[in-house]
């Protein structure tokens, strides 16, 4: 990388590297779990594959905060939040399934946080993430391919002549008749009911280990939002006689013994909400049917108060590290006076 050091962050590129410093000690703790677990020793080469990804991250972020002496967060750690003599709790190809899913969000976020950088390193750095993503994209799909357990989207029929949009009852039907769902738009519900599967499966594993009734009561809420936004994706779909994909849940052991601390499960939890908030967000932007559209906007304000109560679960017993902030004037200013 090139030698930026007059340069100073900027609060974007702070911002991005901190999460990101999160997301991937958080990843560490559990990559190092699968690949303690893992039988499948095809599917234990992409595990090394992410994990050895994760821990450079790491590195990379660690040095850059330290030459600018910011303080290093404290993240997550296999030591303190993981059993790795705990049972299996999800079978290798959830595990396969869930990297894959994870190779693909990183590509959408290291492109924003590409976006939000100025300074030649750390756009450098943000441009081997990507590749890095994309090349686990590709490794993991191509097994998930050759194992035969990759979930494609629905096909639809070759486009035959070009049409331009006549009614208004493309967008809604004042008779409630629907039209028929656009290519992106079944993209989306598809991807969605993805997410929230894996999610489904996730939050399955989490509440069978959880060792509070109030995390444990919290993951079962949210297992039973994520089974009613898959039903609500799903009945689109049937409605014009496209298929759904199969779920995940059978891929969970019953396994209830300590495997990961609530503090780094609840951190999941909400990380992934709030990546659902955004997706659903991109999915109404681009889904012109107002039903649909309606439909996406009630849900995200749903997730959007389960995260909030995860939240105040995570403030109310020390979980939740602070994220870098502006200074205080008017609180240092009164320091000043009390002198």
């Amino acid at each position: 990388m090139s030698d930026n050091k007059q340069i100073r962050l900027t609060s974007s590129e702070i911002s991005q590297l901190w999460t990101q410093y999160m997301n991937d000690t958080a990843s560490v703790c559990m990559l190092t779990y699968f690949l303690n677990k893992a039988e499948d020793q095809e599917i234990k080469t992409v595990i090394e594959s992410a994990l050895n990804i994760s821990l450079t991250h790491i590195d990379v972020i660690k040095s850059i905060f330290k030459e600018e002496k910011f303080k290093v967060p404290h993240g997550f750690t296999v030591e303190e939040d993981v059993d790795l003599e705990a049972p299996r709790l999800y079978a290798d190809s959830y595990v396969l399934h869930y990297i894959h899913q994870m190779a693909k969000i990183g590509l959408t976020s290291y492109a924003v946080s590409l976006s939000y950088s100025v300074r030649s390193d750390i756009t450098e750095f943000y441009q081997q993430c990507l590749d890095e993503s994309q090349n686990l994209y590709e490794q993991s799909k191509d097994l998930l391919l050759n194992k035969g357990i990759f979930i494609r989207s629905p096909y639809i029929d070759d486009m035959e002549s070009i049409e331009y949009v006549q009614k208004q009852g493309f967008l809604w039907d004042v008779f409630g008749e629907k039209r028929s769902l656009t290519a992106l738009e079944i993209t989306n519900l598809y991807a969605n009911i993805q997410r929230n599967a894996l999610g489904t499966a996730t939050l399955i594993g989490f509440s069978q280990v959880a060792q509070t009734k109030e995390v444990t009561d919290y993951f079962v809420r949210g297992l039973e939002i994520a089974k009613k936004h898959i039903k609500l994706f799903s009945e689109k779909l049937k409605d014009d006689d496209l298929p759904t994909p199969m779920s995940w849940d059978s891929e969970v052991t019953h396994s209830t013994t300590y495997t990961f601390s609530e503090r780094l499960m609840m951190f999941y939890t909400t990380a992934l909400i709030s990546l659902s908030v955004g997706y659903y967000g991109m999915s109404v932007s681009t889904s012109p049917r107002v039903d649909i559209g309606i439909m996406y906007n009630r849900l995200a304000v749903e997730i959007q108060l389960y995260s909030e109560d995860g939240a105040n679960i995570m403030i109310k017993n020390g979980w939740l590290e602070q994220p870098p902030m502006a200074s205080n004037r008017k609180n240092l200013a009164d320091k000043n006076k009390e002198k």
